[in-house]
């Protein structure tokens, strides 16, 4: 409080990295110096201090012209964290705090943090019983339980037939390689640290998959292609193993191991930009079908390191852009944060909360074509070397999966519900009419459980709202004598009493128009 009171100007200065090496050295800053090494070591000549009062401090910035806009201000927790996300370094402590120009925007803040907790897809997830993560697995593996699966089935099952409708093709390969396809492709001299061990099998080195790019290839360099064939689009869902520090691992949204829904499209040079275009409108179909239409997209342009010739860089950037503004789409510059081999396009959606999360990719690349001596026979019957556009437009589904649980908060609409309904009995004495009833609805296709306990009506009724399941059926002497069920909806309303043939019917539609 004394601080904003007393409007501390932020100012900002350049200093030499040796002499800002030695000024952190002085005051016993150990950490500091650690990155300042790093930044050295990586060609920075000097960096940005920050100063605020007697408190200097390294910073990127921007900050905000001095104190007094951070008139509401709260702590908000304390926690534990590795250096650097390292679990072989030292645990120091991690002080959470935020602040606002005013009262209300604080509050509105601190809802959302409230709101979010609820909404954690991680306490969720063991609620809903979608996934579990062991020790005894290891960390950053997921286990998926029976609902979970079920509902990844689901959302894979969607996938297919969206890309089948979209001209795709389906592949399965390999989860290891050679080393060697790992060297050819690039992967192990500007990917190695996320790699794991190679392991010698035959007295040969293999390793596993980060990526799906170079079997797809593989499958492309299996036989000979002609310009006719063009565009080739072949799509995957494949698991990839990529080592991230047990620091940052969380949930499902950092992991070790999981499946991309992956794509590859060979074109010529003349069809790049539709192709851009096309994957950019099947991949806000798609999006929109989840339920997410706000985004923000970016530019990622050529980072520092890079491997092709600026004349395909400057190719690929133009084609992403013209495809982006054919397509309407406002977009941002994300300098320098391309992938090594080309230019991207990020789409980051918004969730329920107005939280961003980096999803959807689109990459266009000249070097692993050329790595692997791709070709095509052209027109003019010389051979030519086709363009490779990389493309994700979930990232992948463990993640999108985590991002899906929070934006509903467990509550799925029914098309992609793990439990679509469940069928509770009032006494025992309707207990084979429920059977009879469940039998009917599975082989109507509804996803049905039944729960023919001997418990009180609302106990059950209860579990089922906290399970999130969309439609409670219940039945007592009435509906048994009827043939028909009573049909609760989890927000509490009623439906009219329905035969379980009509409940299908229902069922069948609100998924249809879910997905449409």
């Amino acid at each position: 409080a004394e601080i904003v009171q007393a409007r501390l100007p932020f100012e900002r200065r350049m200093m030499p990295i040796a002499e800002a090496l030695a000024f952190f050295s002085d005051q016993g800053e150990g950490y500091k110096v650690e990155l300042l090494k790093d930044l050295e070591e990586k060609g920075e000549k000097a960096v940005s201090l920050y100063q605020q009062g007697d408190f200097i401090d390294l910073c990127r910035g921007p900050h905000i012209p001095d104190t007094s806009w951070l008139k509401s201000f709260k702590l908000l927790r304390v926690a534990g964290s590795y250096w650097r996300g390292d679990e072989r370094n030292p645990m120091l402590t991690r002080i959470y705090g935020t602040a606002f120009s005013d009262k209300k925007d604080l509050k509105k803040y601190l809802n959302r943090i409230e709101e979010a907790k609820k909404r954690d897809h991680r306490k969720l997830g063991k609620e809903l019983a979608l996934f579990t993560i062991q020790d005894e697995v290891g960390p950053g593996l997921i286990l998926w339980q029976p609902r979970g699966a079920m509902l990844r089935k689901l959302i894979e099952d969607y996938w297919k037939d969206a890309h089948y409708k979209n001209g795709y093709e389906l592949l399965y390969t390999p989860h290891i390689a050679r080393q060697d396809l790992w060297k050819t492709s690039g992967h192990l001299d500007f990917y190695g640290e996320n790699m794991y061990s190679a392991m010698e099998i035959d007295e040969v080195a293999y390793q596993l998959k980060p990526m799906n790019c170079p079997f797809h290839i593989g499958v492309y360099n299996a036989t000979k292609h002609s310009y006719r064939e063009f565009p080739v689009r072949w799509c995957e869902l494949g698991t990839v193993y990529r080592y991230e520090r047990t620091g940052a691992l969380h949930g499902l949204m950092r992991v070790r191991g999981f499946t991309q829904d992956d794509a590859h499209i060979f074109c010529r040079p003349d069809q790049l930009e539709e192709e851009i275009f096309n994957i950019i409108d099947l991949n806000l179909q798609v999006l929109k079908t989840f339920g997410f239409a706000d985004y923000d997209v970016y530019l990622s342009t050529r980072p520092e390191k890079y491997v092709g010739s600026d004349e395909h860089w400057d190719l690929s950037t133009k084609a992403l852009q013209a495809a982006m503004e054919k397509k309407g789409l406002a977009y941002a510059i994300d300098p320098g944060e391309g992938v090594f081999y080309g230019p991207k396009i990020d789409i980051k959606i918004k969730d329920q909360l107005g939280r961003s999360w980096q999803c959807s990719t689109i990459q266009v690349d000249f070097n692993l074509p050329e790595r692997f001596g791709m070709t095509y026979t052209g027109q003019d019957g010389a051979e030519h070397q086709p363009i490779m556009i990389h493309r994700a437009l979930m990232g992948s589904l463990e993640r999108f999966i985590g991002v899906l649980i929070e934006h509903y908060a467990g509550a799925f609409p029914l098309w992609m519900a793990p439990e679509q309904a469940r069928i509770l009995n009032i006494t025992d004495a309707q207990a084979e009419y429920c059977s009879k009833v469940y039998t009917e609805l599975r082989q109507a296709g509804v996803r049905v459980e039944q729960d023919l306990r001997n418990e009180k009506l609302n106990y059950k009724i209860r579990e089922a709202q906290m399970m999130k399941t969309p439609y409670m059926l219940i039945i007592g002497d009435r509906e048994m004598e009827e043939g028909t069920v009573t049909v609760r909806k989890r927000n509490g309303d009623n439906l009219p009493p329905m035969t379980p043939q009509e409940f299908a019917d229902l069922v069948s539609k609100e998924c249809e128009q879910g997905t449409a």
